[in-house]
């Protein structure tokens, strides 16, 4: 031992340790007029907290049905005003475009105009070229600016992105062998490493519609990185399936199914303007989380959408009663309905149910508060892989995980909960290779999704007459 002479001082570590938890964070995978950018952002998870933020890095057009990430962005920032969100987008200016040439421009109040939409502007080539800015309008359109006296008529060619080119493969995605590039919902693991948030949603609008799509969501929200879990948010085909019987065949063909799955139909209307299910509520359940620190305990049905109607992608209108409405849930599909306060969500099942009716998997809040939990955990012990296995490390978490659960109770999050280390999780050969095991037992607040009142004639009350 060391000789000292005078004061000393030490410090141990805390026996309790602070949950550690992550806010909702929704991650889109979609199309962008990435043309309209200075950084064209490829298939690179992108954290947006602003709507200027997310122009700046992706562009934006009204076109929603061609740029999906466009109508994430307006839903978020200009109708929920809620984030941030995370978008990659696909669109690859190498590949999704088409060449346009010989194209006649004329000379209309002071400029050339080039009324394509999606102009990749360093591809433009003039035939008389000439001294000239160049900057886009509005409307995403391409104008040119003569620096000289110049009326004639001019010829050009130039590149454009072509949605068209853009398939399920892309929004699937894969690694590139030759870079090993993530892309698509592949670069959904590239989102915790780069900004430490969980991908708590996943959608793709418009994609998702597709089974094979809707499948690959699934199989990543199920486990990402490894270790966290999510929720995939998809939406049925409203340009195939036109009536609310139709939707149930097509889920149970497609077969989507899954805890890890909520399933909308049809899409939302506001004034000329459609927006996806999946979107609006993504933006709720981010809204009804951040009111409630961090927390996604409540259910997003029967709170209102940001629309006027129902209707498929054809703009026919939609009109749900309620039993038609209750038909779709009692299937495990989502909708909205103009009821008692306006247009609003209604449904509290993931795409499990029926075939599923565990409340652990088939109600959308128990299904969020599993994935915050479990995430929540992770988060928080990281810290203790590797430490030593004893009474300290046991005592530690047991502690400190029940003070935690012990608030979120008292607190009206959870019913009920409490962890424990129990000698049955954890046999000598699963101690002596390094295994440890804790049980954790709760009961989430699920929606009062059925209120009765029985009401009966009391005749004493006729007394009341003498």
């Amino acid at each position: 031992m060391a000789f000292n002479h005078g004061i000393t001082a030490t410090e141990s570590p805390t026996k309790l340790l602070a949950a550690v938890s992550d806010s909702i964070t929704p991650v889109y995978v979609g199309t962008a007029p990435i043309n309209l950018c200075k950084e064209r952002n490829i298939n690179e998870p992108i954290l947006c907290s602003s709507y200027a933020e997310a122009v700046e890095n992706f562009g934006f057009s009204e076109d929603f049905e061609k740029y999906t990430l466009c109508e994430a962005i307006d839903v978020h920032f200009s109708k929920f005003n809620i984030g941030p969100i995370i978008l990659i987008n696909v669109v690859d200016t190498t590949k999704h475009i088409k060449e346009v040439t010989n194209k006649t421009i004329t000379f209309v109040d002071g400029k050339y105009l080039i009324e394509d939409i999606g102009v990749l502007p360093e591809t433009v080539v003039i035939t008389t070229s000439f001294e000239h800015t160049k900057f886009f309008n509005d409307k995403g359109q391409l104008v040119l600016i003569p620096k000289e006296t110049k009326t004639d008529p001019i010829e050009v060619r130039y590149s454009v992105i072509d949605i068209e080119k853009v398939k399920e493969t892309d929004i699937i995605g894969g690694i590139d062998g030759a870079t090993g590039k993530k892309k698509g919902l592949e670069a959904i693991a590239e989102v915790f490493p780069k900004y430490r948030k969980v991908p708590s949603l996943i959608l793709a609008p418009k994609y998702s519609a597709s089974s094979t799509v809707a499948a690959v969501i699934e199989a990543k929200v199920r486990k990402i990185n490894g270790h966290f879990q999510g929720l995939g948010l998809v939406d049925l085909d409203t340009s195939k399936i036109k009536k609310y019987g139709d939707t149930v065949a097509n889920k149970n063909t497609n077969n989507i199914s899954s805890t890890f799955l909520d399933v909308s139909w049809p899409k939302i209307s506001l004034g000329k303007q459609q927006y996806h299910i999946s979107t609006q509520k993504a933006a709720l359940i981010q809204m009804l989380a951040k009111d409630n620190e961090d927390i996604p305990f409540k259910s997003p049905s029967n709170k209102n959408i940001k629309g006027d109607g129902a209707v498929l992608l054809d703009g026919t209108p939609i009109r749900l009663g309620l039993d038609e409405a209750n038909y779709l849930n009692s299937q495990g599909i989502s909708t909205v309905i103009n009821w008692i306060g306006g247009w609003r969500f209604w449904g509290n099942r993931t795409s499990c149910y029926p075939a599923v009716s565990d409340p652990k998997d088939s109600f959308i809040v128990s299904r969020m508060m599993f994935n915050w939990v479990i995430n929540s955990l992770v988060l928080t012990y990281w810290q203790k892989i590797d430490e030593p296995t004893n009474k300290v490390l046991i005592e530690t978490v047991t502690d400190s995980i029940n003070i935690w659960l012990n608030g979120l109770v008292s607190a009206g999050k959870l019913i009920g909960a409490r962890v424990e280390f129990r000698r049955e999780d954890n046999p000598q050969t699963s101690l002596i290779d390094g295994k440890i095991k804790f049980k954790l037992y709760y009961t989430p607040a699920l929606p009062a999704e059925e209120i009765k009142f029985d009401l009966e004639i009391d005749v004493k009350y006729y007394e009341k007459l003498f």
